[in-house]
């Protein structure tokens, strides 16, 4: 067998030990084959009368190859999905009618698959570990468990706790699940086998209660238990909140509802027909396909020039202690970089410091890291306003005001100290690396890394190269951001770049509604109904008019005549000129901040952007993503973006466009090129040139082009885990 070994010995335990030729044990057609063929020879072997089944890697199984999956979509169909989803579940049932127990003790991790197959041994010990997880997380990529993991899971430990699980696909510890009941017992890891053997030694029923004869469900007669009742009603409601463009979370809601009331086989069978339903449904494909596949590609170093040594930053320096280089110098610090953070003076500079001491005593609080660890990160942050200790840095990140004459001064001043190996990055969102080189004695040794706030908790980073940047540049930048464990994109330089230029579509489309008489509460409403995190209007207020504006207004200086303003300028300029209007800084903008109460839109709004009656929600939720989606297509044509990958990645991750999509670029070929192009001929007609498609958008429709072609897909050469 190519993924496990079977081990029999004299007391009669056998123990089946998963071990895959690769660096995980995954659920694959190799799994599958092995794991039918020796579950029937321990159930024709008579002297065979108890199995262990663990691990022999570190964790103990991950789940679903989701590289084979997302390659089978658009050729599988329903019932060749449903086929697929009975082979696994006819597996574990298998296991479960063998007459004999099976015991799985848990060494390591165990998700999705992996813990579907716990399910359906007869006990689950887990090792005692806290870094060890265990849980069902599938319908974070669009799935439900496909080989009995709703219907187990919800009469192993009821409805409450199945849908808190697979509804969130959280995944929980040792003393959590033993809490919860889906592990049996917990055990240190020098015991766990021999736990194992110890309740084998106790002739344990092999028959699972749901094959017992005379069973019945739970729940046969409906919601008749006020705390399942209670719990089926919260969790429809907090689907309803969320919304439906996600089918995964209203199919769970299906399967453990009717597995609680169904005959056991019935009740798997209602669970494959929805994994067949969601596996050939292009949303799991798009959220598979950028979430995983091109995330760890991209992780990976897909975007990586080759050639080039490993890098390995061991001091690097961030100037500008705000609360950007103060993100930049914490994440910096904490994956074990020395870090000279520099400011105006030392004072400033500490509270850059200051703020990676407070992030620290919050997962101090959380139970997530240890006094002597944050002691060790803050340890290695030097605040001060010496540009000499630049000396010996390996990169520096320069955060300063995004300006072009003080980012140039900074730049002199710290090239004059370091040495001639150094990478010089600029943090800037908006200011063209290119432009900002100029100030560079080493133009080819600087590069763009827009980091994006808050920088602990983000983990997309911009990587933006200037017309003069070198690969060997570009490689460096990228080791240094694998080593703050971040997710890199690559594009090239131009205003905006890539993130903020189309993130500037969302923001503006709502202004834009704001000017034609949509109400504010639709227009938020609207963003938020497709999956945008914040509606365009309160995120207006949060990053003040000035930006935008600013922005705006530099592009008019530099272009003249040849710029096109975007749509909403003329209501963010009312907003700040004539209303006295601006940001949640200074007060308000479209959105009022009470003391001490909730946040509500201005009722004042009203009376200067009058609202009409006609509008129609579904267009203004399309014109949110077809904004986003044509500008992104923009940027591939312009080859501000070379890879699909790249801007799918950068759209999710950057600022938010709805995961369910898989990105800007995976919505137009979800859609098809064709009906984009023809809709958006429509949107523009009726409401600018922003929708308008290009030549080579046209042309690219005619020859039935998708962005995503076989040459352009990922190479993930391990298999990628649920």
């Amino acid at each position: 067998m190519k993924t496990m070994q079977l081990q029999k010995a004299d007391d009669g335990f056998a123990i089946l030990t998963l071990d895959a030729e690769e660096s995980m044990n995954v659920v694959n057609d190799a799994f599958l084959a092995d794991m039918e063929a020796v579950t029937k020879q321990i159930a024709e072997d008579d002297s065979i009368t108890g199995v262990i089944l663990t691990s022999a890697k570190a964790s103990f199984m991950a789940g679903a190859d989701l590289k084979q999956l997302v390659n089978g979509f658009g050729t599988l169909t329903a019932s060749q999905a449903y086929a697929f989803s009975k082979r696994a579940t006819d597996m574990h049932r298998a296991i479960e009618q063998s007459g004999k127990p099976w015991v799985a003790a848990i060494n390591g991790l165990a998700l999705g698959g992996g813990f579907e197959l716990t399910l359906a041994c007869h006990r689950r010990i887990l090792v005692d570990d806290a870094k060890v997880q265990v849980g069902l997380p599938e319908v974070n990529v669009g799935l439900l468990p496909g080989s009995g993991g709703t219907v187990r899971l919800g009469l192993i430990a009821g409805m409450k706790t199945a849908f808190d699980l697979l509804l969130s696909g959280r995944s929980v510890g040792p003393a959590e699940a033993l809490k919860l009941k889906i592990v049996d017992e917990v055990v240190s890891a020098d015991t766990l086998i021999d736990a194992a053997k110890a309740w084998l030694a106790t002739a344990p029923d092999p028959v699972k209660p749901w094959d017992v004869k005379g069973w019945t469900p739970p729940q046969k007669k409906g919601l008749t238990v006020p705390e399942d009742s209670t719990a089926y009603m919260m969790a429809t409601g907090g689907i309803a909140k969320v919304g439906y463009n996600q089918p995964a979370p209203l199919a769970i809601l299906n399967c453990v509802f009717q597995g609680l009331q169904l005959p056991f086989d019935k009740a798997l069978t209602v669970e494959g027909k929805y994994f067949a339903k969601l596996l050939t449904d292009p949303v799991a494909r798009n959220i598979i396909r950028t979430t995983f596949i091109s995330k760890q590609a991209a992780e990976k170093g897909a975007r990586r020039p080759e050639g080039f040594e490993k890098f390995a930053a061991k001091k690097v320096g961030v100037l500008g202690a705000g609360m950007m280089g103060a993100g930049i110098a914490y994440v910096s610090a904490n994956a074990g970089i020395e870090v000279i953070l520099i400011d105006r003076d030392t004072a400033t500079a500490q509270k850059g410091k200051d703020y990676a001491a407070r992030v620290l005593g919050k997962l101090i609080e959380k139970g997530k890291t240890k006094q002597d660890k944050a002691d060790a990160v803050l340890a290695r942050i030097t605040p001060t306003d010496d540009f000499a200790l630049l000396d010996g840095c390996d990169l520096v990140v320069e955060a300063v005001f995004e300006d072009t004459g003080i980012k140039a001064e900074t730049t002199r001043k710290a090239e004059a100290v370091l040495p001639d190996h150094a990478v010089f990055a600029s943090n800037t969102s908006t200011l063209p690396i290119s432009q900002l080189a100029q100030a560079s004695q080493r133009p080819d040794q600087f590069i763009g890394l827009h980091f994006f706030s808050p920088v602990e908790r983000m983990g997309l980073v911009e990587v933006i190269m200037g017309k003069q940047t070198s690969k060997a540049t570009l490689a460096k930048g990228l080791d240094y951001i694998a080593q703050l464990r971040k997710t890199p994109i690559v594009v090239n330089d131009s205003r905006g770049f890539y993130t903020s230029r189309v993130f500037q579509m969302l923001i503006h489309e709502g202004a834009a509604m704001l000017a034609e008489g949509v109400p504010p509460a639709v227009i938020e409403n609207a963003a938020k109904a497709v999956g945008m995190p914040v509606g365009p209007l309160a995120l207006l207020d949060e990053l003040t008019l000035d930006l935008p504006l600013k922005i705006v207004d530099q592009a008019i200086a530099e272009e003249g005549d040849a710029y096109t303003p975007p749509a909403g300028v003329a209501v963010m300029r009312r907003m700040k000129d004539e209303i006295g209007r601006s940001s949640r800084k200074a007060g308000g903008a479209f959105y009022d901040y009470p003391e001490g109460g909730k946040k509500h839109l201005w009722k004042g709004l009203a009376d200067h952007f009058p609202t009409k009656a006609d509008w129609d929600i579904e267009e203004l939720k399309q014109r949110y993503l077809y904004a986003q989606a044509m500008e992104t297509a923009r940027c591939l044509e312009e080859n501000v973006l070379e890879t699909p990958q790249d801007a799918d990645l950068g759209a999710i991750y950057g600022w938010g466009f709805p995961a369910w999509t898989g990105g800007t670029i995976s919505y137009i070929d979800t859609i098809g090129i064709k009906t984009f192009v023809q809709e958006s001929d429509r949107l523009a007609q009726l409401y600018g040139p922003r929708f308008l498609p290009s030549a080579w958008l046209r042309d690219k429709a005619a020859r039935g082009e998708d962005f995503y072609t076989p040459a352009s897909e990922t190479t993930v050469k391990e298999p990628v885990p649920a």
